[in-house]
């Protein structure tokens, strides 16, 4: 099943909450996400059940659907809409605080109308609010119509509950220890590219990329890519200062005694030149 929605809505934070682990990274900048990003739930049944069998959830976890400025930005909306083809669910994610309105629209014209609507962030609006934002959402075709909050679980088992009851019968696509189907090495830079977005300013972030070099663990290197000259200053930092902030934040989500190296260099306008966006992975 797959989350699409405009960006900035919690996809990313919802799927986190649902797997009860982070398989995607998070931040408050929109267009976080920029490729799908699968996440794999596993239940199993109760007890005294068939020991053979269970549930698994795919999770597709899509870029925001957006006015792209960019090549990239056009590659990423054609990412997030390929996604809603060859599942079985498509979950459609709005914002409970913020007017629907004509992107959020644009979307759900493009969601089969057996879709979940997701009204998120209830967390953050008043009960009236939410209660207004799911009647304005009632216009939207759709199966169910669920509201939750992807910071605070409220209403996720609900969701999760929808999602277990459309799953087809079929094998397991994943052994039930994979839950996040990225590579260590994809991980560790998008990680990388998280800590950065925290911590530099709000011009910088869209410009930055990031991709694991040398990995001979425990010992990683990641370059970090920016578009101008003046971009690479910011990234390091007075003295490395932002350098080692984010060296320190990401050490912290990795195993013990893993040392991640930084490095900053310049590919100058890397997001409208598809043959460098490419090579990134995208």
């Amino acid at each position: 099943m797959t989350f699409v929605g405009r960006p900035n809505v919690g996809k990313s934070t919802l799927l986190n909450q649902i797997l009860g682990t982070k398989v995607a990274i998070t931040s408050d900048k929109p267009q976080t996400t920029r490729s799908q990003v699968r996440g794999v739930l596993h239940r199993t049944p109760d007890a005294g059940g068939d020991p053979d069998g269970g549930t698994q959830i795919v999770f597709v976890d899509t870029p925001g659907i957006h006015k792209p400025r960019t090549a990239l930005g056009e590659h990423l909306n054609a990412t997030a809409s390929h996604a809603l083809r060859d599942v079985d669910v498509a979950c459609l994610v709005i914002d409970a605080t913020a007017r629907i309105g004509p992107g959020d629209r644009w979307v759900a014209a493009r969601v089969p109308a057996d879709a979940i609507v997701v009204v998120n962030k209830v967390d953050a609006a008043g009960r009236d609010a939410v209660v207004a934002q799911l009647v304005a959402a009632g216009e939207i075709p759709a199966a169910d119509f669920v509201p939750v909050s992807a910071l605070t679980g409220e209403g996720v088992d609900t969701l999760v509950r929808l999602l277990l009851e459309r799953m087809p019968e079929g094998p397991p696509y994943y052994p039930v220890e994979v839950v996040r189907e990225s590579p260590d090495e994809v991980w560790v830079a998008e990680l990388v590219r998280e800590q950065l977005l925290a911590v530099t300013r709000d011009e910088v972030p869209h410009s930055i990329a990031t991709r694991v070099t040398e990995w001979e663990w425990p010992r990683v290197r990641v370059e970090i890519l920016v578009e101008r000259e003046s971009q690479k200053g910011i990234v390091i930092g007075h003295k490395g200062a932002v350098l080692k902030e984010v060296g320190t934040r990401v050490r912290a989500q990795l195993p013990e005694g893993a040392f991640v190296e930084l490095a900053v260099k310049v590919d100058k306008d890397w997001q409208r030149r598809p043959e460098s966006f490419h090579r990134l992975g995208f």
